[in-house]
């Protein structure tokens, strides 16, 4: 388990609602920091670090929902307490879907 630090005013900090959370890695793979500035210059943006600053969650901010991560919410997420990533993958859903449905009774 690792400490993964959210940078505030981003979507995983908004899910999350917190400043800091545990999660479990299973790999050793991790995002080289040399091409950090060239991500965040294409519009990527870091939402999560390790406690060496290390990438740990990267989110596209005009993207109804892409948030990536380098280690799987699914593995500490149950039917009774979701992953704060996952709950807000599928509320993500849902609004596309009553979006589009409000669309095609707008335009039939």
């Amino acid at each position: 388990m690792q400490r993964v630090v959210l940078v505030p005013r981003t979507r995983a900090a908004r899910l999350y609602d917190v400043a800091e959370a545990t999660e479990g890695y299973y790999c050793n793979y991790g995002v080289n920091p040399d091409y950090r500035l060239q991500f965040e210059a294409c519009g990527l943006r870091v939402s999560g670090v390790g406690d060496e600053g290390e990438i740990r969650i990267v989110e596209l901010p005009e993207h109804p929902f892409f948030v990536a991560t380098l280690f799987l919410p699914q593995a500490r997420s149950t039917q009774e307490s979701p992953h704060p990533l996952l709950k807000g993958y599928a509320a993500a859903v849902i609004a596309c879907r009553e979006a589009r449905a409000r669309l095609s009774l707008a335009n039939p």
